[in-house]
């Protein structure tokens, strides 16, 4: 019996040493290697550079822009879902939370297609000859594509609102708008502060979109891509990389005390819902608000339809005629699609697990350098992926390991992983330590007490983490741009270049093809989901 307990001690630390040195080479290793490429000559010939501070000015402008306009979007679109009583709500609720599992390819081929000098909007409906390229097409691309965190995040902060509140007012004979104003609002900052700093992360390190869209508009998650790809710049790329990494890693920070504060917050103001009735947002509020919905519901719904459209014309928005030829050459791709569900397939199960001994490591044992790992798992989260894909890059040169396969792997696993590791964190905390203090008082190892006590009772949101994961893998640009090969080509980056080569048919049908296959892995994980937890219950 002894025996046995002195190799199961032993597996556990085996374990925790994997982690530390999973971690320490797939993170840590390639940004160390981001900030020993660049000397004093590069960091000078960027800074004197009137092009690179060009592009810093664009990068903070587009930060600010898209981020204040996502969030009041998101806002008003949680607010009119969830205090205003309009019509169809619970589908204006589902549009985001579908927007937001969508590919992020999509939002960019989508807007040419929509809004592009031969766009669906501006020339067939408006007749106009204008080219949205540039800051404010970026800007339009972007909030479509980053309010849906918003509206989710606000959606929950206003369900949190202690109702008692707002009834005070009421009784005192504030109107719905002031209270909304002078009650609700202020009751939301934390939250909307949270938003609003985890989307100027998301902005910064926003690639598909910007590369589309902005045209000559210069930003800096582009460039860190161009000057090594374009110019073979490695130490101006790098440069470019640092000063787009600081101010991530700054939001990052200060979303996790926000986040953390809104938490304790409502925690200790909390109150239970009070039996008065809710009173009605007036009819000009409510008509304002529906229409609000209606457009942006309708504009992401455009982004759909534009897609499905566009892959069965022969050319968009000049030659119109039906055709099925660009579906008939997706033949041609085949290598891109099974690379690209193969290598998401993977890194999803290698993000999961390492997120969830990772968890296990920080919240349940008493090993040193817990810290180490706590920050070595969330740091991918402040890194743009562009930069994190030339520092994998650049660690993979210095090594001389040149497996194209590997890097991509390892690329999805470590980008995914920081989402994996609070979901997975989250469903830990609800699960009573005495139920470890019972195990161990058993008998039970760490081993034995992570297989079979926690994990099970964690299934669902592993379940789930791995779904995310497998569909953002599936889609992703950013972190893996810098990583395909001849060999290893990627359905996701292939639409990218069939797009900058005005290739918007096949394009669009290799990204309806794309699509359809995340939703149809997303229902397939609800329905699997769904017949264990009644398994589940019938056994129970």
């Amino acid at each position: 019996m002894g025996k046995k307990r002195k190799i199961t001690l032993s597996s556990i630390n085996l374990f925790y040493l994997a982690v530390i040195i999973l971690l320490t080479a797939g993170v840590v290793f390639p940004l160390g290697c981001v900030l020993a490429t660049p000397g004093a000559k590069d960091f000078l010939a960027v800074f004197s550079s009137p092009v690179w501070r060009g592009a810093m000015l664009n990068t903070l402008l587009e930060c600010l822009s898209s981020t204040t306009l996502s969030v009041l979007v998101g806002y008003l679109f949680a607010y009119a879902v969830v205090k205003a009583d309009i019509p169809f709500k619970k589908i204006f609720g589902f549009i985001p939370i579908l927007h937001l599992m969508t590919p992020p390819f999509v939002g960019g081929l989508s807007f040419i297609l929509l809004f592009g000098r031969q766009g669906f909007f501006t020339k067939t409906l408006l007749g106009l000859d204008v080219s949205l390229y540039g800051f404010w097409g970026l800007l339009i691309a972007q909030v479509l594509c980053f309010f849906p965190i918003a509206y989710l995040i606000c959606a929950q902060v206003l369900k949190r609102v202690p109702p008692s509140l707002e009834q005070a007012a009421r009784a005192m004979g504030a109107s719905k708008a002031r209270i909304a104003l002078t009650v609700t609002l202020p009751l939301c900052a934390n939250g909307i502060l949270s938003a609003a700093l985890f989307i100027a992360v998301s902005v910064l390190s926003d690639f598909g979109n910007p590369m589309i869209v902005a045209g000559r508009f210069r930003v800096l998650a582009v460039e860190v891509y161009t000057q090594l790809t374009g110019w073979v710049s490695a130490g101006t790329s790098s440069v470019l990389g640092i000063i787009l990494v600081l101010p991530s890693v700054a939001l990052f920070i200060a979303q996790t005390h926000f986040m953390r504060k809104q938490e304790a917050k409502f925690a200790v103001v909390g109150s239970k819902a009070s039996p008065l009735p809710e009173k009605k947002s007036s009819l000009p509020t409510r008509i304002l608000l529906l229409f609000f919905c209606s457009l942006i519901s309708l504009l992401i719904l455009a982004q759909f339809a534009s897609i499905i459209v566009g892959a069965f014309q022969k050319l968009w928005g000049i030659n119109t005629t039906f055709t099925t030829d660009h579906f008939k050459m997706l033949g041609k791709f085949g290598r891109e699609l099974f690379n690209s569900i193969t290598f998401a397939f993977i890194s999803a199960i290698f993000s999961t697990a390492l997120a969830s001994l990772s968890v296990f490591f920080v919240s349940r044992t008493d090993f040193p350098f817990k810290k180490y790992v706590d920050i070595c798992v969330q740091i991918p989260a402040a890194v743009p992926g562009s930069l994190f894909g030339l520092a994998l890059s650049l660690a993979s040169n210095f090594l001389h390991i040149h497996l194209s396969a590997l890097m991509i792997i390892i690329a999805m696993t470590v980008a995914f992983m920081p989402f994996s590791y609070r979901i997975i964190s989250t469903v830990f905390s609800q699960i009573k330590t005495s139920l470890d203090d019972a195990s161990c008082s058993l008998g039970a190892s760490k081993v034995q007490l992570l297989s079979t006590v926690l994990l099970p009772l964690s299934k669902g949101g592993i379940f789930s983490s791995f779904i995310y994961d497998f569909v953002r893998g599936v889609g992703t640009i950013s972190s893996v741009i810098f990583l395909v090969s001849f060999k290893t080509p990627l359905a996701s980056i292939k639409i990218l270049n069939l797009a900058e080569q005005g290739e918007w048919g096949r394009a669009a049908a290799l990204a309806t093809v794309l699509t359809t296959l995340t939703f149809s892995v997303l229902l397939l994980g609800r329905v699997i989901l769904r017949i264990k937890t009644k398994k589940e219950i019938i056994n129970l």
